[in-house]
């Protein structure tokens, strides 16, 4: 079947972040889940910026997250602002109060909990009363000379149902939902509001957010029909725990995107794992987010939290980059100051000995400085040996085979017994690249007997 037929340029999804603080991990599991919906169809993935709260949303925070996607190389089609969309969101609001559904509230936040704690004494739902539709307009003209007011959408108390896309069929009363805030009291307009109109402007025809956006999506989806709009497909995913199925909340400060990147974990094995973590797939490294799109399927997710350990994306990070060709870390290589004409041989020899790429330069150093000699006492004699047998430089990938072949003939050592104080008497180190590889590379070193 030709796989363009199964494309849908109609699908949208966006990612939606408050710029508040600093992307996570938590956030990103989102992102990646509309990204790749978005491309698997050939559809559009856009960035909207949820900055309607001027105090806390700062151009840093934006800036910030803009440079943590383009580091995923998650690639948006377009960026929306909300606050460049106000204006929007009061002719809502206005269409809204003109059908009756958005109403006037003069509680404050301590009589609100005051009924709270009442209705949880009886035994009741703590669900907001709709005290304010039993009040006057003289009662509303006195209350506004004294305190702000806010105001509520009207849900019409019936069953709100969808089928979704990891959860399946979710059935919500109304009735035992509160009224949803639309606009606060100092006038700003909350998500719930601005959300569904740039949803319905937007086009988005699939939306994919954490489980504890599950109620409101179903207020948002009468909200949506209540303006016109048509309702997207939803799905809810599992919300991340830690190791221990401990809060993540209380560890987001660690799993911030920035500071992963500066522990050096490599963008492929983030999103290759939260590509499948919480699905029944097994977590496969892979090379590109067209191969994680090509297999990504929503509905292989399960409900249930889903551990994450950022110790699994060391492994990871370790294989990706050992599977790497030159092309892809040269820069890296050049960075150090290694002569083009060795940088892909040095590639080739520590490729499969570095956690990060942080790693290069403590082998480039070893290369280009030496290494002080690791000789235990009982090894000196057969080391002083061993270098006398040593080839002259230039070494090649030969050398290593040659020269550990003659040394065993002239000591009988063999084994380990044979390899490992060459390479401490080389390298310093009890581990390391293949020594064929390394030899040709390598700064001549003196060892105890050398003159």
């Amino acid at each position: 079947m030709n796989p363009n037929k199964r494309k849908n340029p109609m699908t949208t999804t966006r990612f939606a972040p408050s710029p508040t603080g600093y992307l996570h991990v938590g956030n990103l599991r989102t992102a990646l889940m509309n990204y790749l919906i978005a491309r698997k169809a050939g559809g559009t993935f856009i960035l909207r910026l949820d900055d309607t709260d001027p105090e806390r949303s700062k151009p840093e925070y934006a800036d910030a997250i803009r440079e943590d996607l383009a580091w995923l190389g998650l690639e948006w089609d377009r960026e929306a602002r909300q606050s460049e969309r106000l204006a929007r969101y009061e002719a809502a609001a206005e269409q809204l109060r003109a059908s009756g559904r958005l109403y006037e509230c003069f509680e404050t936040p301590t009589e609100l909990d005051l009924k709270r704690k009442k209705q949880l004494n009886m035994g009741k739902p703590p669900v907001y009363d709709r005290a304010a539709l039993k009040l006057t307009e003289e009662e509303k003209a006195a209350l506004r000379n004294e305190r702000p007011s806010h105001w509520r959408f009207r849900l019409d108390h019936e069953r709100i149902e969808w089928e979704d896309g990891i959860l399946g069929p979710v059935s919500i009363d109304a009735a035992s939902v509160s009224d949803p805030v639309l606009i606060r009291g100092d006038g700003q307009f909350l998500y719930t509001l601005a959300s569904v109109c740039d949803d319905i402007d937007h086009g988005i025809t699939d939306v994919v957010r954490g489980s504890d956006h599950v109620t409101n999506t179903a207020t948002q989806i009468q909200i949506i029909r209540a303006l016109g709009g048509e309702v997207p497909r939803f799905a809810h995913h599992s919300l991340l725990t830690g190791p221990e199925g401990e809060a993540l909340s209380k560890r987001l400060g660690t799993l911030a995107l920035r500071d992963l990147r500066a522990q050096g974990i490599e963008p492929m094995a983030l999103l290759s794992l939260l590509a499948r973590l919480g699905s029944s797939d097994p977590v496969e490294l892979r090379n590109s987010l067209e191969e994680l799109a090509e297999g990504f399927d929503l509905s292989r997710f399960g409900a249930a939290p889903t551990k994450f350990d950022v110790e699994d994306l060391k492994p990871l990070t370790k294989r990706h980059l050992a599977s790497l060709p030159f092309e892809a870390v040269k820069e890296d290589i050049a960075a150090l100051g290694v002569p083009d004409e060795i940088a892909p041989a040095f590639w080739e020899a520590v490729r499969e000995n570095i956690d990060t790429r942080k790693d290069l330069a403590a082998w480039w150093d070893l290369i280009r400085k030496g290494a002080e000699p690791a000789i235990e006492a009982e090894d000196a004699d057969f080391i002083a040996e061993a270098m006398k047998l040593l080839p002259p430089r230039p070494w090649d990938e030969q050398t290593w085979s040659s020269w550990t072949s003659a040394v065993r003939e002239a000591t009988g050592r063999k084994g380990r017994a044979l390899f490992m104080p060459l390479r401490k008497a080389l390298t310093g180190l009890d581990h390391g690249p293949d020594m064929a590889r390394l030899m040709p590379l390598l700064k001549v070193v003196k060892a105890e007997g050398e003159g």
